[in-house]
């Protein structure tokens, strides 16, 4: 055997490339000094591509197949080296493999919370996460822009980077839609279409492309969960008195069964006497107030009884939205000089306490009446 056949039995003369991993994107075929025999076989699997890296510049692009690397189907590189010794000389090269299959269940989210105008709690704060999938789109700009020269390039690398650009539009759109916050579980698919669409141009620049992109929750800071909470217990506890006095017995009974509890035996102590007072009274004819309290005295043989006063009225003082913008509280009285100075319309919507939702001003039969008084006529008209 010739010097020149045991040197060319020393180069590889098959080139392929099995992933073992899950987050593998490129990797760099390792020969010492990337000596690479004419006319070896190279094998790219189905969701892989080869590149070619010739001297510094980048040869070639392969899509899945068999190639036998050859002049006859390398035009470039034909055009980079010259080819002599009867194109039996080995050539030093670097064959980068690029993983073009998808990379699923990729986790992106806010670090931190989103300030927006909702348009009925106002200034609020938010959070988001979510997934998504991302794939290589073009291997060779793909390996230009990011990869460079590394020989094993993993998902994590650019991950963040990603996440960031995410985050970015999520902002700037969710910002802007004007969608309040409330109805935004209902819209998290349109709203990730969008920031996909928005995205999907940064990433092509890389090389990269986004297929899926998902919004699992969007949500609100505890403080404001909280409070969000106790708006919708007040909604579902109806009246409040009842509501109030409901609690208040809730309490004493819960008090009261704890055991070598000397707030329990007094409460017990109470209800006992109060229960007691009750009894007697039913049983001397006499009707019996809440609580065991007394009966209001009865009125001087003759007279007629005299009615307690009624409770004051209560006077509701209101919010108006106007582009967005929350502001009052107003009186009913301030809100007529508005009407009358223009400032609000039958269109303004206004909020007041136990009211559900905003409604529009000639909506609310309280305040209808501000836009059909009509002002006298002007002296001498």
């Amino acid at each position: 055997m010739g010097i020149f056949d045991f040197l060319s039995g020393q180069f590889i003369d098959v080139i392929h490339w099995v992933d073992d991993t899950r987050d593998t994107m490129v990797w760099r075929f390792e020969r010492e000094g990337h000596e690479i025999k004419y006319g070896a076989k190279l094998t790219v699997r189905e969701g892989q591509a080869a590149v070619f890296v010739h001297e510094g510049q980048l040869a070639d692009v392969f899509t899945p197949g068999l190639y036998m690397l050859e002049t006859n189907n390398m035009p470039i590189m034909t055009t980079l080296q010259h080819w002599d010794h009867g194109f039996k000389s080995p050539f030093k090269s670097e064959i980068y493999f690029v993983n073009t299959t998808r990379f699923n269940d990729l986790k992106w989210g806010t670090k931190n919370p989103i300030m927006l105008r909702d348009p009925e709690f106002g200034p609020t704060r938010i959070r988001a996460f979510g997934t998504y999938t991302v794939r290589v789109k073009d291997p060779a700009r793909f390996l230009i822009e990011i990869v460079g020269t590394d020989g094993e390039f993993t998902m994590d690398e650019i991950s963040f980077q990603v996440r960031n650009i995410i985050v970015q539009e999520f902002s700037r759109i969710i910002a802007g839609s004007g969608i309040p916050v409330l109805d935004m579980a209902a819209n998290t698919a349109d709203l990730g279409k969008l920031i996909a669409a928005e995205v999907s141009p940064v990433l092509e620049g890389y090389g990269l492309e986004m297929p899926e992109f998902y919004i699992e929750n969007i949500s609100l800071p505890p403080a404001v969960e909280a409070a969000l909470d106790k708006r919708t217990s007040m909604g579902l506890a109806g009246d409040l008195g009842k509501f109030t006095q409901y609690s208040a017995a809730e309490a004493m009974t819960a008090a009261a069964s704890t055991p070598n509890s000397g707030m329990g035996a007094g409460l017990g102590m109470g209800m006992g006497m109060a229960m007691a007072q009750q009894m007697g009274q039913m049983a001397a004819g006499q009707p019996s107030g809440p609580w065991g309290t007394r009966p209001a005295p009865a009125a001087p043989h003759g007279a007629s009884p005299v009615a307690p006063p009624p409770p004051p009225p209560v006077e509701h003082v209101w919010h108006i939205a106007v582009d967005g913008v929350t502001s009052g509280p107003f009186s009913k009285a301030k809100l007529g000089r508005m009407a009358t100075g223009g400032e609000i319309t039958r269109e303004t919507y206004v909020w007041t306490a136990g009211q559900d939702g905003w409604k529009r001003a000639e909506d609310v039969q309280e305040l209808a009446q501000l836009f059909t008084i009509l002002p006298p006529p002007p002296p001498g008209a």
